[in-house]
C-alpha cells in the first residue's frame, strides 16, 4: 500500500522540450509544423501512388507502402504533442499519457526496423535468386512477413512499459526531453532500476542489433552476387535498386544506435538531435529518398498527380 501511494504521488511529468527560451517556441512550432505536414503529405502520396498504379503492385512497393503508413503514425505519436507544448508555458503530460506515448513510440519504431529487414530480404531474393522471386515472395508470404513485423514489436514495447510501471517516482517529475523515453524516466525513479537497465541493455539492444545484423548479412550476400555480374551496367542496375534502402537504413540505425546503445547514466541533452533524426526526420525523408532514386515510383507519382489534376 505504501508503494502504491508513493507511485501515485507523481500524476504528471513536465517535459522540458527542445528549448526553455520563450523566444524559441514560435520558430520551433513553425519548423516542426512544416515538418509534420511534409511528412504526412509525402507518405500519403507514396501510399496513394502505389495503390493506384498496377505496375507498383509488387512486394517491394507493398512493403514501402506499409512503411509509409507506419511512419505517419510514428510521427503523429510525437509531433502533435510537441506542437502543443511549444505554445504552452508549462509542458506537462499525465503519467498514463507518458506511458502510452512511450508504448507507441517503441512499438512503431521497431515496426519500422522490422520492415527494413523485410525490405532487405526482398532485395536479397530479387538479386540473388531472381528466377524464384515470384514463388518466394508470394502475396501470402509478404502479408505474413508484414503481420509478423507489426506484431512482435508490440510485445517488446509492452515488456518495457510493464517494467517501467513497477518503478516509483517520488522526487522529481521533470523529464529532460521533448518526449517520454525510457532512459530519462529510469533516471528519475527513486526506486532500484537495476532490472530495467539490464533489460534495456540486453533485450532492447538485441532487438535493435538483430534486425541490423540481418540487413548487413543480406547486403553482404547481395554484394557477392553483384560482383559476379560481368557487365558494369548490370552491376549499376543491381546496386540502384538497393541505394534508397541503404540510405534509409544508415539514417535510421545510425541515430538509434547513438541514442540507445549506451548506459542510462550517460544519457544527456546532446542525444535529443539523434532522437529527432530517427523519430521525426527519417519519417519525413523516407518518401523523398525512395521517390528521387526510383524511376518507377516517380512515374507512379506523376500519374497520380496528373490524374488528380484532370479531375
Amino acid at each position: 500500500m505504501e508503494r502504491l501511494n508513493q507511485t501515485s504521488s507523481v500524476t504528471e511529468f513536465i517535459l522540458l522540450g527542445l528549448s526553455s527560451r520563450p523566444e524559441d517556441q514560435k520558430p520551433l512550432f513553425i519548423l516542426f509544423f512544416i515538418i509534420y505536414l511534409v511528412t504526412i503529405a509525402g507518405n500519403l502520396l507514396i501510399i496513394l501512388a502505389i495503390h493506384s498504379d498496377p505496375q507498383l503492385h509488387t512486394p517491394m512497393y507493398f512493403f514501402l507502402s506499409v512503411l509509409s503508413f507506419t511512419d505517419i503514425w510514428y510521427t503523429t505519436t510525437i509531433v502533435p504533442k510537441m506542437l502543443v507544448d511549444f505554445l504552452l508555458e508549462k509542458k506537462t503530460i499525465s503519467y498514463a499519457g507518458c506511458l502510452t506515448q512511450m508504448y507507441f513510440i517503441y512499438a512503431l519504431g521497431n515496426i519500422d526496423s522490422c520492415l527494413l529487414v523485410v525490405m532487405a530480404f526482398d532485395r536479397y531474393v530479387a538479386i540473388c535468386d531472381p528466377f524464384h522471386y515470384v514463388t518466394i515472395m508470394s502475396h501470402r508470404r509478404c502479408v505474413l512477413m508484414v503481420a509478423f513485423s507489426c506484431s512482435l514489436p508490440h510485445l517488446h514495447s509492452l515488456l518495457h512499459i510493464l517494467l517501467l510501471n513497477q518503478l516509483i517516482f517520488c522526487d522529481s517529475n521533470i523529464i529532460h526531453h521533448f518526449l517520454c523515453d525510457l532512459s530519462p524516466l529510469i533516471k528519475l525513479s527513486c526506486s532500484p532500476t537495476f532490472v530495467n537497465e539490464v533489460v534495456l541493455m540486453t533485450e532492447a539492444s538485441a532487438f535493435l542489433v538483430t534486425p541490423f545484423l540481418c540487413i548487413v548479412f543480406s547486403y553482404i550476400r547481395i554484394l557477392l552476387a553483384v560482383l559476379k555480374i560481368p557487365s558494369a551496367a548490370g552491376k549499376r542496375k543491381a546496386f540502384s535498386t538497393c541505394g534508397s534502402h541503404l540510405t534509409v537504413v544508415t539514417l535510421f540505425y545510425g541515430s538509434i544506435f547513438y541514442v540507445y546503445l549506451q548506459p542510462v547514466s550517460t544519457y544527456t541533452v546532446r542525444d535529443h538531435m539523434a532522437t529527432i533524426v530517427h523519430t521525426i526526420l527519417s519519417s519525413m525523408l523516407n518518401p523523398f529518398i525512395y521517390s528521387l532514386r526510383n524511376k518507377d515510383l516517380k512515374q507512379g507519382l506523376r500519374k497520380l498527380v496528373g490524374r488528380r489534376h484532370l479531375q
